[in-house]
């Protein structure tokens, strides 16, 4: 049974600690959520699914390999097998499956939202018309199932001076945007998608979203919400493209770093207010509830912040960056929010505020992919060097790796590690990060070393010659 703690704060308010998590997922997010829960006090065991063996190797965790995490059958089976007395679903494609409604149906307490809340981040269209209803500002967009209309409201934008963005509608794990520099690519990328939409069959729904191009630098901020309530996460900063300077194509994220020197704690929660509270309004009040963690990506214009987008789950890598430096057990928060009573569990932990309490110092995660990555990744190659950068004090989150029968660590999928380091300020965590990146070693292995660039004084390092977190999308 889940344990009770009585916590100051609430005079009669018990904390419950859980003490069986079930983590949906196998990726370096699960990898960071493992790590962190399974420290925590009262937790007898992390039970992952499926996991990987890096993530089985954490004190207190481990994996149900060979069950897939999008049949909801299948994680209720595992949930109820486990006595979960909390289950945490981290990435999008599970959420949008329903394994959170089959769970809930089932009766356990899930840190995660339904399918229909999670259409937040399942469909870009939704997330404009949600954010319209709740008056939260998005950049002038249009969604479109004819691909015509689309070039056509894409040729306006281009008229009127503003840039280009286009968007798949669906989940793309974070690859489905193409920030254009021309009219010209943008009629290609929605011509890519429309023989997608073709073969897909996706009848009269919208499959692309087409919006005015933002210029400013980008912001993550991640809540646990439990349908009303809502206390964040400490700012972090996430680097969508491949190469340094923000070239190349979009990625799922090549690294993060927390905190943001440009954004106090005050600016944090007017971005809550301004953000979050309205979402989930809104939402509560079209009768899908989001309880989990809502994820606003944001562009800080001169004309002030717009959000960019909404995830259902945390951010990934900006977990890996953020869960460092939390100085305070994540999991009766979690478990809180599930149950939908995180107000009067902030108020038995002290934290009423509506942000948590973080260490100090900084933290900044460098994102480690695999040949080919992100069109083609390649597997099976060899990663040596990670026992040295564990020993240099850098925390390795894995993403994609296999380990061989005879003991070799090989990649296996297109982000693979995430390497964090953790220092009395960003300079600090990113010379910590970078120098233990460059002891990991695979052929092809690809990196960005401009992480953090923009707030640190790494730019005397050539290939910091372009400053980043400055971006437009």
């Amino acid at each position: 049974m889940a344990a009770d703690a009585q916590a100051g704060g609430v005079a009669g308010v018990n904390l419950v600690m859980p003490t069986r998590i079930v983590i949906v997922g196998s990726g370096g997010r699960e990898h960071a959520l493992a790590w962190k829960l399974a420290v925590e006090p009262g937790i007898n065991e992390v039970i992952v699914v499926p996991g990987s063996d890096a993530i089985g190797r954490e004190p207190r965790v481990r994996c149900v390999p060979g069950v897939d995490p999008l049949d909801p059958v299948a994680v209720v089976a595992v949930a109820r097998r486990e006595a979960a007395e909390l289950v945490v679903i981290g990435p999008e494609a599970p959420l949008a499956a329903g394994v959170a409604d089959a769970l809930i149906e089932a009766g356990f307490a899930v840190f995660g939202p339904t399918a229909a809340a999670a259409r937040i981040e399942s469909s870009k269209a939704f997330c404009h018309e949600i954010a319209a209803a709740a008056g939260v500002p998005m950049a002038r967009a249009g969604a479109f199932h004819d691909a015509d209309e689309a070039v056509a409201f894409a040729t306006d934008l281009a008229a009127s001076g503003r840039g280009v963005v286009v968007k798949a509608d669906g989940l793309m794990a974070g690859k489905g945007v193409t920030v254009c520099d021309s009219l010209a690519e943008a009629e290609r990328a929605i011509g890519e998608l429309a023989a997608g939409a073709r073969a897909g069959g996706t009848g009269d729904r919208a499959w692309v979203v087409v919006e005015e191009r933002l210029t400013g630098r980008e912001a993550s901020l991640i809540a646990i919400c439990d349908g009303r309530t809502a206390v964040r996460l400490p700012m972090a900063r996430d680097h969508k493209r491949l190469l340094d300077g923000d070239r190349g194509p979009n990625t799922g994220g090549m690294g993060a770093y927390s905190p943001l020197p440009e954004l106090s704690d005050e600016a944090g929660q007017a971005l809550l207010a301004a953000f979050h509270r309205p979402i989930l309004a809104e939402l509560v009040r079209r009768g899908t509830p989001f309880r989990g963690a809502l994820y606003a990506g944001l562009m800080l214009t001169e004309d002030g912040p717009v959000l960019l987008e909404c995830n259902a789950r945390f951010g990934d890598p900006e977990t890996q960056a953020v869960l460092p430096r939390l100085a305070v057990a994540l999991g009766p928060l979690l478990l809180a929010a599930a149950r939908g009573d995180l107000a009067p569990a902030l108020g038995a932990s002290g934290l009423p505020g509506g942000r948590l309490p973080t260490l100090p110092g900084a933290s900044v995660a460098i994102v480690l992919a695999a040949a080919g990555y992100p069109d083609a990744p390649r597997s099976g190659d060899r990663i040596d060097g990670l026992e040295d950068a564990a020993a240099s004090g850098a925390l390795v989150f894995h993403s994609g790796t296999v380990r061989d029968a005879d003991g070799s660590v090989r990649t296996a999928g297109g982000r693979v590690l995430s390497v964090v380091g953790r220092g009395p300020d960003l300079l600090a965590a990113v010379t910590a990060a970078s120098n233990a990146a460059d002891l990991v070693h695979a052929a092809g292995l690809q990196r960005r070393h401009d992480i953090a660039a923009a707030d640190t004084a790494t730019s005397q390092d050539p290939r910091h010659a372009v400053a980043s977190g400055a971006m437009d999308r």
